[in-house]
């Protein structure tokens, strides 16, 4: 039983106690039945009135809360509604009193949530405005009289965050701008003359519009004052080119150089009138010394000619060179001829380059071929040879790729402009054909003539015997009496003459005997013969010959006996056979004295 319903029973027997003592409080007075009866509804109407007006205020009380439910029931949809969030439903049955309270704790909960997106959005506005205004853009489009959707909220609050990256890009751009455009004025001494360059140098900073069509204007003006500055640059640079070219032509002295040495950096205005004044007093100088000028101009167009290996034929095209006359239209002439020539070298400089490259590559193959024909390259210290050859053999692998780089380079070049790419007079091809032409003629030369001097030198050895090539003092032999001589059969010899040299005819090779002499230490030669037992015309005349073999009878020089390990026979015959026309012409010297040249010979062979 509920408590509630005690207290009313209680309340009954409380009352019921009450009437009670009443009908006795009044059985004891003594008041009469009829006036008990009007006593007693008296007090029922007491407490009838009681209840009545207890009820009332109950039933008011109820009508309060169900009208309360219905007004905070709409208030809720269309809170719910504005915030685009789901209704609220009571879930499960709760009494009238509880069902109101939790619609108005949703009420104010959905009140509180849409104050704080209507203030959200009032922020987003005002930083999306001033935003706008600094950047020149558009104001963010939403409706500020209705509540922001948690979704619209999140997008505007996106937005406010693009402005003000945008912003600070711009800043830091138009920072930069300045910075530079503050420099070029400086640099150019240029005072800003329109309300836009004063808004940009004087003006505030964050008071400076930072619109894309202000950052364009920014930008073109930074174009149009770097324009202005590379061209003053440039000016400046050209009359300083001028004045160091004047300097060079008039020979002036370092000390007057110095003098204009601090206009000769920057590009101010007073740099440049400075400048200006400079080449202007040079120029006077050179009308007053015009013959030392076109002189020194000629230099550096001879200096051109040779760098765009320019043929005699094209240097004396230009006939002012050779002109006598001093004038001041020849020097014009000059002038001219020199800008034409730096000109035409800076279009072809790859080429010429590349020409200048290959010819110092020819020069270099040129030496070490005149190298590897010298016999005293073979006399090196510290590897120099083996040096050489690798180079030489580089040389020879990179000097043909070159070649055909230049070719082609050429090839296509005469494409672009239609005309033959020339070095000294002729096409560059037939130019590099032409040297390797003279190069192998000059190789065929060089060795007709060693041919020819070899077939001299052997003539002249044959008919006067050869000259020893090796030291007179010897290792390894034992001395020997220079008299004794050896016997050889008179058809073969088994030893060749000591140290003899002999070059054949035909192939100019030197032979040298790998046999030593003994130093000629003794007495005088004691020759004997089978035959005639006397000196031929040659050992009388010749006291060279100390050494001599014996062959029927006939002395021949240059031998030991014992003195080198035996050798190939060879036929005499078969080698006086060769020489049979040599055999002719010494038909006034004695036939031993022939047998022993001709056996000398035999060294070619061996």
């Amino acid at each position: 039983m509920r408590r509630s319903e005690v207290l009313a029973e209680e309340s009954i027997v409380c009352l019921q106690k009450a009437l009670n003592h009443l009908r006795e409080i009044w059985e004891l007075i003594g008041i009469p039945e009829d006036q008990r009866l009007q006593r007693t509804e008296v007090v029922k109407k007491h407490i009838k009135d009681l209840l009545d007006m207890m009820i009332a205020e109950e039933e008011s009380l109820k009508e309060r809360l169900i009208k309360s439910i219905a007004v905070c029931q709409k208030e809720l949809n269309t809170l719910c509604s504005e915030l685009n969030v789901e209704p609220f439903h009571e879930e499960g049955e709760t009494t009238i009193l509880q069902l109101e309270k939790d619609l108005r704790t949703q009420v104010e909960l959905r009140r509180k949530q849409k104050k704080e997106r209507k203030q959200e959005l009032k922020i987003l506005q005002e930083q999306d405005q001033e935003l706008c205004e600094i950047l020149c853009m558009p104001h963010y489009e939403i409706d500020s009289t209705s509540v922001p959707s948690l979704e619209e909220l999140n997008q505007f609050r996106q937005h406010v965050a693009t402005l003000r990256e945008t912003k600070a890009s711009r800043r830091e751009e138009f920072v930069n701008i300045k910075r530079q455009i503050i420099l070029c004025m400086e640099e150019l001494e240029h005072t800003p003359d329109t309300s836009f360059e004063r808004d940009v140098v004087c003006e505030d900073e964050e008071a400076f519009c930072l619109s894309l069509e202000n950052i364009a204007t920014l930008q073109k003006l930074l174009r149009q004052l770097e324009v202005r500055k590379s061209q003053n640059e440039a000016v400046c640079e050209g009359l300083r080119a001028q004045i160091r070219e004047l300097w060079d032509r008039l020979q002036i002295p370092a000390e007057e150089r110095e003098a204009v040495a601090t206009v000769m950096t920057g590009s101010k205005a007073k740099v440049r009138k400075a400048l200006q004044l400079e080449v202007d007093r040079l120029e006077e100088l050179k009308m007053q010394n015009m013959k030392k000028v076109i002189e020194a101009i000629r230099v550096e167009v001879a200096q051109h000619w040779d760098k765009c290996f320019y043929s005699q034929e094209q240097r004396q095209a230009f006939a002012a060179y050779y002109s006598e006359d001093y004038t001041e239209n020849l020097l014009q002439l000059h002038d001219a001829e020199i800008v034409r020539l730096r000109n035409y070298y800076e279009v072809h400089k790859e080429l010429f380059e590349g020409v200048q490259k290959w010819e110092e590559s020819w020069r270099l193959f040129l030496e070490f071929e005149r190298k590897a024909s010298d016999p005293s390259r073979f006399t090196n210290r510290g590897g120099n040879l083996l040096k050489e050859e690798k180079q030489r053999a580089k040389l020879q692998k990179t000097l043909p790729k070159l070649e055909e780089e230049l070719k082609a380079r050429i090839e296509m070049w005469e494409q672009e402009h239609s005309k033959a790419f020339v070095v000294n007079g002729q096409k560059f091809m037939e130019y590099v054909t032409e040297q390797w032409e003279m190069h192998r003629l000059e190789k065929e030369r060089a060795k007709q003539e060693r041919q020819l001097k070899n077939k001299k030198q052997t003539e002249t050895e044959m008919l006067y015997g050869s000259t020893p090539r090796t030291p007179n003092k010897r290792r390894g032999l034992a001395p020997s009496t220079p008299g004794k001589v050896r016997k050889l059969n008179t058809t073969t010899m088994s030893n060749a003459t000591a140290n003899s040299s002999i070059r054949p005819v035909f192939s100019g090779t030197v032979y040298r005997s790998p046999v030593s002499r003994l130093p000629p230490s003794g007495g005088k030669p004691v020759i004997t013969s089978t035959c005639s037992g006397k000196k031929t015309p040659r050992a009388v005349k010749h006291g060279a010959n100390k050494e001599n073999l014996e062959l029927n009878g006939s002395i021949l020089s240059g031998g030991y006996p014992d003195s080198a390990p035996p050798r190939r026979n060879f036929s005499i015959n078969s080698v006086a056979s060769t020489y049979s026309e040599f055999a002719r012409e010494l038909s006034k010297a004695s036939k031993s004295d022939a047998a022993s040249r001709i056996l000398n010979s035999t060294n070619i062979q061996s």
